[in-house]
């Protein structure tokens, strides 16, 4: 099926579903580097006239990358909940933004319709919302999840603590640790990237925040962010895994790209599942997510061509919520000025990312990053980290001063988010709230006070440090 529009006398034909799409996304280099942008701002808006007036329904009829040829289309059509659906299928994708807008559309309403939409529904409508629409609709999403601490809920903003070492240091990783706590993070969850991923070096890192967590008695959830089959493997082992982590895209072929297949990601959970270690929830996955991931393997392509990085994200935000998921998070500068060149499409991006993944039901984070060579900086992700704040983004990743010296690049800083805490009135987790108190980490007024780390030889003793 094809679609006309006219714009300015000129008329623009688009080929299919996946044409309309990429058409009318906003301007990002990803989507130019793969041929798929539109050629001038006249087409753009030409496509967005379209996929306004496209129902909704129609999304389940033409898939973007073939039902036959990819798992996941086939999870997201086969998983596809019509009677949560019924109260959208009238709609079409410009009546859907509206409602969405409308007051009807309250957080008891859109957690009932989450299971109903399909990602290229959530992507499509996301096309046509300004950023403020994106702040507004996914400020009234929410998704509660739990492990050790509950994540998710309002007027809370969460952390993932990332102390990396470039050498996997267990001094410097504690260094980090430490720095960490002391500033009220790590609610969301301890997660380290390995630089290598040896199981015996996994392992190791998996006990040493383990043995902390429990000296400390922290309410905390670890991570050690290796691939899903060294996680299987030491699960086997007997290592205390809390989370499985994975890094997904949104077709079989960018997964396979990551040597990964959805029977791994169940075979992991359920393994995981099995050992019964969290105290609030058993919530058990983390995903990482980020646009343009599928373009990198050159696994972007669909039904006639390319589809967009952004419907493709989308898309992997779908294989996240099959596994129902305690944290999932974009890294949305980290992939690099190839597919988001400047600091204005970083933001874009991240904001569309946790837009579409609320709608659909998953706990969304953001790293809110960017890589030394893109067109940003600093205030750029003050802006994103403000927006998604608002927006209600259930946790973002900071590491000490704000840059990672492993994975070298910039992301937030400890004190990054204590700042915009105390703007807008956010609290951490309260199993994690409750804890900074006990140890003497929060004032009167709750909250986390710059102090002296020998000032608290409890914490800092029982760490190691």
């Amino acid at each position: 099926m094809s679609w006309t529009a006219t714009v300015g006398g000129h008329s623009h034909r688009f080929t299919d579903l996946r044409d309309v799409l990429a058409k009318a996304s906003p301007p990002r280099s990803g989507d130019v580097l793969a041929g798929c942008a539109a050629g001038s701002a006249a087409e753009r808006v030409a496509a967005r006239t379209v996929l306004a007036d496209l129902p909704l329904a129609h999304f389940l009829d033409e898939a973007v990358v073939g039902y036959e040829d990819d798992d996941v289309t086939r999870l997201i059509m086969d998983t596809h909940d019509t009677e949560a659906f019924a109260p959208a299928r009238s709609l079409t994708v410009g009546g859907f933004r509206d409602w969405l807008l409308s007051w009807e559309a309250d957080t008891a309403a859109l957690s009932a319709l989450a299971p109903g939409l399909t990602p290229e529904m959530v992507a499509a409508v996301s096309k046509l919302c300004r950023v403020a629409d994106l702040v507004a609709i996914a400020a009234k999403t929410r998704v509660v999840t739990g492990f050790r601490t509950t994540l998710g809920l309002p007027g809370r903003l969460a952390t993932r603590l990332q102390p990396n070492h470039p050498t996997d240091d267990p001094v410097g990783i504690t260094a980090s640790l430490v720095d960490g706590l002391l500033h009220g993070a790590g609610d969301a969850v301890v997660g380290i990237n390995p630089a290598t991923d040896r199981p015996s070096t996994v392992r190791a890192l998996l006990e040493l925040v383990d043995d902390a967590r429990q000296r400390i008695d922290a309410p905390v959830q670890s991570c050690v962010l290796t691939h899903v089959t060294t996680t299987l493997e030491l699960l086997e082992q007997g290592a205390p895994v809390d989370l499985v982590f994975q890094s997904v895209a949104g077709t079989q072929a960018a997964n396979r790209g990551f040597g990964v297949t959805l029977d791994q990601l169940r075979d992991a959970r359920e393994a995981a599942l099995a050992l019964h270690r969290g105290t609030v929830g058993n919530q058990v996955t983390y995903f990482e997510t980020g646009q343009g991931s599928a373009l990198s393997a050159d696994a972007h392509h669909g039904v006639g061509g390319p589809v967009d990085q952004q419907t493709l994200e989308a898309r992997a935000h779908a294989v996240c919520r099959a596994f129902d998921p305690l944290l999932v998070n974009t890294v949305v500068g980290f992939i690099g000025p190839e597919y988001l060149y400047d600091g204005k499409q970083i933001l874009r991006a991240g904001l569309e990312d946790h837009f579409c993944g609320k709608l659909l039901g998953v706990p969304m984070g953001v790293d809110v990053c960017y890589t030394n060579h893109a067109e940003a900086d600093a205030d750029d992700m003050d802006t994103l980290l403000t927006m998604l704040a608002a927006a209600g983004c259930s946790f973002v990743i900071c590491v000490p001063g704000g840059d990672d010296v492993m994975l070298a690049y910039q992301s937030l800083s400890f004190t990054d988010v204590l700042g915009v805490r105390a703007v807008l009135g956010l609290r951490p987790a309260p199993e994690f709230e409750a804890w900074l108190a006990s140890v003497g980490l929060l004032d009167d007024a709750g909250r986390v006070p710059v102090l002296d780390p020998a000032a608290l030889p409890a914490l800092t003793s029982g760490l190691g440090a």
